[in-house]
């Protein structure tokens, strides 16, 4: 049996007007994924539990198998495990996020998405400054990068993911608790050092919010996960363009297969995402692809960038993958956002989505698209997302 499964993130929204009261789902042609709800099963899984924050940490780490109650431990040590950056017993990681506040408000959680190359000149510069014995930055992509801090004592500090304070002031949203103090002075050092910058400079030139400091969220610490090989029996492997996703995978023992001109962004490479999927078939039991775009679409407020990702996906990936998997007849395929991005909200919900499985022994009940209301009309509900996995590999 060879298995795949496609992960939209951020897919799941609400009707919109000027897609016609119609969700991006509904109103994409997706001849593809449709297939897949209409000839399988469809339903909606809640991936992010009760009183836990909706972030795709939370809900691919529940979708991959492994409750978030009993397993989450921070979101940026998930991302310091894809960048191999081990991390002590008692080290915490940071995310840092190059963002664009005005006034004292937030008004880019990602600086314009700036480029990994002009991000990674402005955390160096921050590094040459404030790196320590016990503070170490590490660049990443675009807006995404890192701060470890070693033998830190952060447990009862308090963060504000910057996506979730769009067109906010920033103040009441400042990281506070125990260690508050030290994160707010690396912020207000960073607003300083890069005020100026001619990197910024440039960008202000030619219209682009500039990186105007750094905001730093989502501490954890330390990660383990129990091999998914020893939990389910399957070798897997990823194909993904955020530290996040293949940090999740890194926990798990899934092989990250890196594919040149995945983004993490709109302007992801789709096909090659696809061609690579098709081609880990033929070595892993299990294929995982992960599609970033419609989350960045839906925190950007843009319906129809949503709808175009959503195409993309459907023709580039899932087209391909499945054409590959139906050349035999032992396999099956799950497509399942992690959480919903509403456009109209631009950040995202714990409500349940969409899901839709297909393949060997799977049966048809509801022979329908795959939207939100047809999801909800059919039979099977999901309230603990992280038995969705087993169901799909075992029933």
């Amino acid at each position: 049996m060879r298995y795949a499964v496609i992960i939209p993130d951020g897919a799941a929204d609400e009707p919109i007007g000027e897609l016609g009261n119609r969700t991006p789902l509904e109103a994409a042609r997706l001849p593809n994924i449709d297939w897949v709800s209409s000839h399988g099963r469809t339903g909606t899984v809640k991936h992010v539990p009760t009183a836990m924050p909706p972030g795709s940490d939370i809900a691919i780490m529940s979708l991959m198998g492994y409750d978030p109650k009993a397993n989450y431990t921070g979101r940026a040590a998930i991302e310091a495990a894809g960048r191999n950056i081990e991390l002590a017993e008692e080290d915490w990681a940071l995310r840092a996020n190059l963002v664009t506040i005005i006034d004292g408000k937030m008004i880019d959680y990602s600086a314009g998405h700036i480029s990994s190359q002009e991000g990674q000149a402005l955390i160096n510069l921050l590094a040459d400054e404030l790196a320590s014995n016990s503070i170490e930055f590490y660049p990443g992509v675009s807006y995404r990068h890192l701060v470890v801090f070693r033998e830190a004592a952060f447990k009862r500090l308090r963060t504000v993911p910057p996506h979730d304070i769009m067109d906010q002031s920033v103040q009441k949203y400042l990281p506070k608790g125990k260690g508050g103090g030290a994160l707010r002075e690396m912020m207000s050092k960073s607003a300083e050092l890069f005020e100026e910058n001619e990197i910024n400079e440039v960008r202000r030139q030619l219209n682009e919010n500039p990186a105007t400091q750094i905001w730093l969220w989502g501490q954890g610490r330390r990660c383990e996960l129990e091999p998914f090989s020893k939990r389910f029996g399957l070798r897997g492997g990823l194909v993904a363009g955020t530290d996040l996703i293949k940090g999740l995978a890194r926990l798990v023992g899934w092989e990250n297969i890196e594919v040149a001109g995945a983004t993490g962004y709109l302007d992801t490479d789709y096909e090659a995402k696809g061609q690579a999927a098709v081609a880990a078939l033929k070595d892993y039991e299990l294929v995982v692809v992960h599609i970033e775009a419609p989350d960045e679409a839906g925190h950007n407020g843009d319906a129809k960038a949503k709808l175009a990702a959503l195409e993309a996906i459907d023709k580039h990936i899932v087209g391909p993958v499945l054409e590959e998997l139906r050349r035999d007849k032992h396999w099956r395929m799950l497509i399942c956002p992690d959480h919903p991005t509403p456009v109209r909200l631009r950040t995202h919900i714990g409500k349940a989505v969409p899901f839709a499985l297909a393949g060997e022994n799977i049966t048809a009940v509801l022979a329908d698209t795959f939207s939100e209301v047809n999801a909800e009309a059919a039979d099977l509900h999901v309230e603990r997302g992280w038995e969705l996995m087993e169901y799909f590999l075992k029933t």
